[in-house]
């Protein structure tokens, strides 16, 4: 029998999920809001654990095109003291394949692959336990039922209501990001200072980290404890405006660390938001969820590798297990809620660490979970 499968969301989670499923010769639809593959920018770069991760894309048939397209490279981490002193430069031996990046764009482009997706579908409500299965509806009006909805739609997911009434909350650390193109020709002094991977610089509650992307394009971050509101008299369209209060709030700071934002080209605010610890729901027939949309964690390296991997299993279980869905469904969501309970746990402390009062407990982490 071939069920009738949604998944909502075009991301690591619902394009795994679709892509294992599509391995397994079972048709589902995939549904996503932006009008195109590049309607916006698809953000920075992903380290793809060898459990994880790169387990759902061996999945999926594609680990050898990701190792193809990876940077082994990138795993390289310096941490910096404010006044620039190297207080850890660890760089991968050259066969450690443990955690490499790549851009998120080229993942997206690799698991999209033959998918069929459906642009430009703004879902805006998902209704279960009709007599002709889930409903879900559209901004313009029209709407599809479907035998299972799987959402994978993100943090704000419009899905979720439809099992869970939580929502998100603050975590009282804001994020400000920056890019650099073309770092090593415009900026060698800063190419040389993130290396091949990432710098981090962790001040009294509040870090700077740059990350380096493909083709010579940087990511940077600055995190620090505000309250939701701490832009209320700034402007966030006004770059100048935005720089000059990021370097006010980094101040005493060495001048190579704030050239980082001194040449930043734009600036996005991300304040960074979670689900609790636990969240967990009644199941619901006919409807469940994937990645940010179940369980939005702490942004430490830990969600889009547990989201993908969900997606795979999910799709492994639906297409090799029982004949009846909702058994298997069922069967997902107990494992998905143990593991993502785990991480969950160490992200929250670790982001807790990472922007902290006392700098030394982000290099106590570092050094606790860096390999040798």
């Amino acid at each position: 029998m071939r069920h009738r499968i949604a998944v909502v969301g075009s991301g690591p989670a619902g394009l795994t999920f679709a892509r294992v499923l599509h391995r397994h010769h079972h048709p589902v639809t995939v549904l996503e809001r932006e009008p195109a593959p590049d309607a916006r920018p698809p953000g920075g770069t992903l380290d793809l654990h060898e459990g994880l991760g790169q387990l759902a894309l061996d999945k999926a048939g594609l680990l050898a095109e990701f190792q193809a397209l990876s940077r082994p490279e990138g795993q390289a981490m310096r941490i910096l003291d404010v006044d620039g002193t190297v207080l850890r430069d660890w760089q991968p031996r050259p066969d450690d394949r443990a955690n490499p990046e790549i851009d998120r764009g080229q993942l997206r482009d690799l698991l999209l692959g033959p998918l069929d997706v459906q642009w430009g579908r703004d879902v805006t409500q998902v209704v279960p336990g009709t007599r002709e299965g889930v409903v879900v509806h559209f901004a313009d009006g029209r709407q599809e039922t479907f035998d299972l909805v799987v959402g994978a739609d993100g943090a704000w997911s419009r899905t979720r209501p439809a099992v869970s009434s939580v929502t998100p909350h603050y975590t009282g650390i804001t994020a400000v990001e920056t890019s650099l193109d073309d770092v090593d020709t415009r900026h060698p002094d800063l190419a040389r200072l993130i290396s091949d991977g990432s710098v981090a610089v962790y001040g009294v509650n509040r870090a700077l980290v740059a990350q380096r992307n493909s083709g010579g394009h940087v990511k940077v971050y600055a995190q620090f404890r505000a309250p939701l509101d701490w832009h209320t008299d700034l402007d966030l369209a006004d770059v100048e405006a935005v720089r000059a209060s990021l370097l006010d709030l980094f101040d005493g700071w060495t001048a190579p660390v704030l050239d980082l934002l001194r040449q930043g080209t734009s600036f996005v605010h991300r304040p960074l938001h979670v689900l609790p610890v636990s969240h967990t729901w009644t199941h619901v027939p006919g409807v469940t969820l994937l990645g940010d949309a179940a369980h939005l964690m702490p942004p430490l390296g830990a969600g889009a590798n547990l989201a993908m991997l969900e997606g795979a299993e999910l799709a492994e279980s639906i297409a090799g297990g029982p004949e009846d869905l909702d058994e298997a469904v069922r069967a997902f969501e107990e494992r998905m809620w143990a593991r993502a309970g785990r991480w969950a746990k160490i992200t929250t402390a670790g982001l807790e660490r990472l922007v902290s009062p006392d700098p030394a407990a982000a290099l106590a982490l570092f050094d606790q979970v860096q390999p040798a």
